[in-house]
């Protein structure tokens, strides 16, 4: 059994003329167990400790437990988890008022088919991750060749339309008002370009190490990409899109733009026949 562990990693935003920073920190427990020993708690002070306090704009703090048990039971052990771990974070000095986001998640489900290392990826579950949130830093635009914001007469099969707004809440695959209205413009250019077919593929940021996937948080399955693109799919559906000129997959965190958490929890279109 893999036993209190600790680990961090860093992931970079870049939104248009900016770059925002997302730094996650996950903290490890055992089964039915909340406490974080003395050594974790130093490690998770020094990681928040050694950023500029003055790019510090929230913290978020949030609870996990693995698939053994019921709901109601490991939603109540997740919240503990988190708070124990907020409350030494407020012991060691670091102000509340940033702290606007203590929640228990609750239990990972495990997918079906997952029997390799069944108690490892379980252990992975038990956690809890502080997610700070950095205020931008200036940055340049990041061109990336063969992505454009829209379709044109001149696109080629291969290219990617990668749209701004286009980009989803944390855990979620429904559809905002922002994304609604570029699909909207989306639609009205499939419409014009008719032997234009596309695969649409969605992704996903912020995972754990050890996942690809993410979760949904309105279904707790490991398919947030998936549900990403089908909700894209389903909505071009219903602007009188095709249905043989559309194809959905999910590609989890595996193609990131390499700008940015909030940019990869996006959908891109892909040109597959002109």
């Amino acid at each position: 059994m893999i036993k209190h562990g600790f680990a961090f990693f860093l992931l970079f935003i870049s939104i248009s003329l900016f770059a925002q920073e997302e730094m996650v920190q996950s903290i490890y427990f055992d089964t039915n167990k909340s406490d974080v020993d003395l050594k974790q708690t130093t490690q998770m002070v020094d990681f928040i400790k050694k950023i500029d306090s003055t790019r510090i704009e929230s913290i978020q703090i949030f609870g996990y437990c693995d698939d053994v048990g019921k709901d109601d039971y490991n939603r109540k052990l997740s919240t503990e988890r988190a708070n124990k771990v907020k409350s030494k974070i407020i012991d060691n000095g670091i102000t509340n008022k940033i702290i606007v986001t203590i929640e228990g998640k609750g239990r990972i489900l495990i997918e079906d088919d997952i029997v390799d290392n069944l108690p490892a990826v379980r252990s992975k579950n038990r956690r809890v991750d502080v997610v700070l949130n950095l205020k931008p830093l200036p940055k340049e635009d990041l061109k990336i060749p063969g992505v454009y914001p829209t379709f044109t007469k001149d696109n080629i099969v291969g290219d990617r339309i990668v749209l701004s707004d286009m980009l989803f809440e944390r855990g979620s695959s429904v559809l905002t008002v922002k994304c609604k209205n570029e699909l909207d413009k989306m639609a009205k250019l499939l419409n014009k370009y008719k032997n234009l077919h596309i695969e649409i593929q969605g992704h996903v940021c912020c995972t754990p190490p050890n996942h690809k996937e993410a979760i949904d948080k309105a279904t707790k399955k490991r398919k947030l990409s998936q549900n990403r693109a089908e909700s894209v799919y389903k909505y071009l559906i219903s602007k009188k899109i095709a249905k043989d000129r559309l194809t959905f997959k999910g590609y989890g965190n595996t193609v990131s733009l390499g700008k940015s958490p909030e940019l990869d929890r996006r959908v891109e279109l892909v040109i597959t026949k002109l």
